[in-house]
């Protein structure tokens, strides 16, 4: 969990709605359930076994993914809970172009109060993510050292393990973006188109979602279930939004699902040379990922489109898996020239188009 679940909570703000953000940061930091208890001694150790590790995790992922990254490797920032839902808060606000303070004190607050209610959520379960738009573009992993704690122990792993393989696919979004210096501003450019003020006639929008609701007919009894929920949602979101919107969401779903597969394909690729419980570390770690959930949480993750990022884990990986398989990496690097090459929606499911069309 990552960079989508913030594009998630993004993408409810395609009408222009403001959002305090200073608010949404203090609203989510007192929501926010405590970590696991541990002592000093533990927080210490884990912290600085998870800087070293993500230092340790770059060689491996620059020589497996054959992409060149300049300068020194930048530290990176271990935190708790609410440190990261004060750094999430803050990146948000860059993504939409948003300001501290927004016209419109009430809506602001209102707004804000919900986006720190998701992040709140969000923090007991994310274990890091690289952030491209933190320290004025340059670029930040963040690490959130009481998750970490708290899965190694509940599925009982060599913490020293967990700790490197977790840092393998941070680091690899890293080493995508800082060697594709596009890429954040491709992100950026979708998100802008994503969350601007389309200026449109509330007529307009409501005719949209009128035409949505005809077409469904029948189908719109579907969303009883979690999934069925999950998937009504992301339709409605659909069809109140323009087409330059619609565009701008797809081409940053299919990002995702290419940066999250590609990620998982060289934690796989990298984890037996350097991480020696790898194998059980995957096992336990993706029956976590599809352990049945009690019901509010399973409708929770699927409005919040949790469940959609694992999905995008296993169809980005499928495709990565497939053209590295027939290609090998090197020319699968061609990916990364730039947004013309990047994969189409419908070369996600289809590899082979997308080696046939750009290769």
């Amino acid at each position: 969990m990552d960079m989508w679940v913030r594009m998630t909570a993004t993408s409810d703000l395609t009408l222009g709605t403001a959002v305090d953000w200073g608010f949404a940061a203090t609203v989510g930091q007192r929501l926010a359930r405590p970590g696991p208890p541990s002592s000093d001694y533990t927080r210490r150790q884990v912290i600085d076994e998870l800087t070293n590790a993500a230092l340790k995790a770059e060689p491996p992922v620059r020589d497996v993914t054959g992409l060149v990254t300049n300068g020194s490797v930048p530290a990176a920032r271990v935190i708790d809970r609410p440190a990261w839902i004060g750094a999430a808060a803050e990146s948000m606000r860059v993504m939409t172009n948003g300001s501290e303070k927004p016209r419109g004190f009430l809506t602001g607050r209102i707004t804000g109060a919900q986006t720190g209610a998701v992040l709140a959520f969000v923090s007991s379960g994310i274990l890091g993510q690289y952030d491209p738009f933190a320290a004025a573009g340059d670029g930040c992993l963040l690490l959130v050292y009481p998750n970490v704690i708290a899965v190694e122990r509940q599925l009982r792993i060599e913490p020293s393990d967990f700790r490197l393989w977790v840092c393998l696919h941070e680091v690899t979004h890293r080493v995508q973006f800082t060697a594709n210096r596009w890429l954040s501003g491709y992100m950026s450019q979708a998100l802008g188109l994503l969350t601007q003020d389309a200026g449109e006639d509330i007529g307009q929008v409501v005719g949209r979602l009128a035409d949505f609701v005809r077409n469904r007919g029948d189908g719109a009894t579907a969303g009883s279930s979690a999934d069925g929920a999950a998937s009504g949602i992301v339709s409605l979101v659909r069809a109140v939004q323009s087409e330059p919107q619609r565009q701008a969401l797809d081409r940053l779903l299919v990002l995702g699902t290419l940066l999250e597969g590609h990620a998982d394909h060289v934690m796989d690729a990298v984890g037996p040379l350097v991480v020696p419980s790898v194998a059980t570390i995957r096992s336990r770690f993706d029956e976590r990922r599809h352990r049945k959930q009690p019901p509010l949480q399973r409708l929770l993750r699927a409005l919040l489109g949790l469940d959609a990022k694992l999905n995008q884990y296993t169809r980005g990986k499928a495709f990565v898996d497939h053209v590295v398989g027939r290609v090998g990496m090197e020319r699968f690097n061609t990916i990364w020239s730039g947004p013309e090459t990047l994969p189409l929606p419908e070369e996600i499911e289809e590899p082979q188009r997308w080696i046939d069309r750009v290769l």
